[in-house]
């Protein structure tokens, strides 16, 4: 079969799209394997995949799969690729759209010039700290706790923003083994599903800096999930002010922690090409 796609980026997390609202894709998680291959498919680090919504009050529903076929609650950067494509395609209107996840209703809003979408800023909701909705096997909340990973000693914070991060607190990010410490945290007996990591670094009341080691994806260029966890975790630390610009290799994310508890982000996504995949 033959499927047309779209692929974007946001701050150089890589997307693949495919409107699939007639639902033509079967076995999803194998397609996604096969399409996000970087050697044998199109390649990227997630598939985004547009159905009918199935939640009252959603305009659209968005599919999110990793590349190794697992399916993902939510993505900030996804989100953002997916508005703007939904927009400039014509499947909703802008510039507010609600977007149904798995980890619930997205309300998004698009700044538009010349009729493309040039930013999307997302409520991503209320951060969970429990440990019970993150989850971590402890109790309570787990912010500033120590974990050890390869012998080391990390101070990190546990944080559900969609999906499960642990944000670690390093002193220097570029000095920082990502895919080293990464992987070994993302496996750790403590997250029962597994864990995103987001290492941080602080570089003053309004900026810090974040590397991303993403589950079922590896290492990421950015992150929109995790740099909401990372701002809230430094929010809570008391490291930063509410309002946190978060750097990552070739961008800036904007997070707010709302008076009504909610996180907003607000960023760019990008176009890259467009093409069809033959899919056997």
């Amino acid at each position: 079969m033959l499927f047309n796609f779209t692929k974007m980026h946001g701050l150089g997390n890589d997307m693949i799209l495919i409107d699939d609202r007639e639902e033509k894709i079967r076995n999803i998680n194998e397609f996604a394997r096969r399409i996000l291959h970087r050697n044998t498919g199109v390649g990227a680090d997630n598939l985004l995949i547009v159905r009918k919504p199935s939640l009252p009050g959603a305009d659209v529903r968005m599919l999110i799969l990793n590349n190794d076929g697992s399916e993902a609650e939510m993505c900030g950067n996804g989100i953002r690729c997916f508005v703007k494509f939904i927009i400039e395609k014509g499947i909703v209107p802008a510039p507010d759209v609600s977007v149904e996840t798995l980890s619930g209703i997205k309300k998004t809003h698009a700044e538009l010039s010349d009729g493309a979408v040039v930013r999307i800023g997302v409520n991503m909701g209320e951060p969970k700290l429990d440990c019970a909705d993150i989850p971590v096997s402890a109790e309570g909340d787990f912010l500033q706790k120590s974990l050890y990973s390869h012998g080391r000693r990390f101070v990190v914070s546990c944080v559900n923003t969609g999906i499960p991060h642990t944000v670690v607190f390093v002193d220097d990010v570029d000095l920082t083994d990502v895919e080293y410490y990464g992987r070994d945290i993302e496996h750790s007996p403590i997250f029962p599903k597994r864990t995103n990591v987001d290492f941080v670094q602080v570089i003053d009341r309004e900026n810090i800096i974040m590397r991303t080691w993403e589950r079922g994806c590896g290492s990421t260029m950015c992150c929109g999930t995790g740099a909401c966890a990372s701002a809230a975790a430094c929010i809570l630390a008391k490291h930063t002010e509410r309002r946190v610009n978060v750097h990552v290799e070739i961008g800036t994310l904007g997070i707010e922690w709302l008076p009504d508890n909610t996180l907003y982000m607000s960023g760019p996504a990008a176009t890259v090409c467009e093409g069809v995949y033959h899919y056997e």
